[in-house]
């Protein structure tokens, strides 16, 4: 199997365009050995992003990815967010020991602000800037965050990656918000790749999937995975979910393939507000 492509973020950094989610992970300790031994797999195979967030399980997502790294960290990049009522610059430093804290490491590749809140952007950025330049963080981005939003942003500030809900059936950052993110070279990385599994019974994928002779799960993350500059972050719960993911990067799709789902997944005609899960 070929090495995973890469995408480029803008301080020239190379990252998987395929990574691992975390989302929902440390929240049963019945599971939490399947979610350590999935993780594990997906760095085998060369997913070495992994997302995570102070906010998942209270911290407790970010303490499986401590286990799962452990012994492999220079391998991975790790990336992590920070609540918007903590990002000011008390509490952004305070809220970036304790997850560098539960995920045993001494930096952070990626730290991103979840989604935007009541402090302003402007100190929040500084925040940010000043975590660069202790070491504690190598760089930062956002999520959640539109067009307006990213105007809002204080000038000169230039974050690493937006990532955002989006899937075949919330397309709604197409209209403007990829285009916008392409202008200012900031790749986007793209959240519930296959909408929690809500997708997979869909008709029209379930039919370009047979066609491939590959899964509808796969086909969801082919689609998003399109794009050169937008990263996927699909979580996965065993060995056996990590490896199909994986598999969905050697799917190529047809412009039939891609007609039969924007048919299925019309591609939207204006302007849409930015949806969160």
């Amino acid at each position: 199997m070929a090495d995973p492509r890469t995408v480029i973020l803008p301080r020239g950094v190379a990252v998987t365009a395929l990574g691992q989610g975390t989302w929902g992970m440390g929240e049963n300790p019945g599971r939490r050995a399947a979610e350590v031994s999935a993780l594990r797999a997906g760095l085998d195979l060369g997913m070495t992003l992994v997302d995570t967030a102070e906010m998942y399980g209270d911290g407790a997502a970010e303490e499986v990815v401590a286990e799962a790294v452990a012994g492999r960290r220079d391998e991975v990049f790790l990336v992590s967010k920070v609540l918007p009522s903590h990002a000011d610059a008390g509490g952004m430093a305070e809220a970036c020991r304790g997850s560098l804290r539960r995920l045993r490491t001494d930096r952070i590749d990626l730290y991103l602000l979840h989604w935007r809140g009541a402090v302003p952007l402007e100190e929040t950025v500084e925040a940010f800037e000043s975590l660069v330049r202790e070491g504690a963080i190598r760089s930062w981005g956002v999520s959640n965050l539109d067009v307006d939003d990213l105007a809002d942003l204080p000038p000169g500030a230039r974050p690493q990656t937006d990532q955002v809900l989006y899937n075949l059936s919330r397309r709604g950052p197409e209209y403007s918000l990829l285009p916008r993110c392409r202008e200012l070279s900031i790749p986007v990385m793209a959240y519930s790749p296959v909408e929690q599994g809500r997708l997979l019974g869909h008709p029209a994928l379930r039919d370009v999937a047979a066609a491939h002779g590959v899964t509808p799960a796969q086909i969801a993350l082919a689609w998003v995975l399109r794009h050169e500059d937008v990263i996927a972050i699909p979580r996965a719960s065993s060995r056996a979910h990590v490896e199909e993911n994986r598999t969905a990067l050697e799917v190529n799709l047809t412009a039939e393939d891609l007609a039969t789902l924007d048919r299925a997944f019309p591609p939207p005609e204006s302007k849409r507000p930015l949806e969160m899960l």
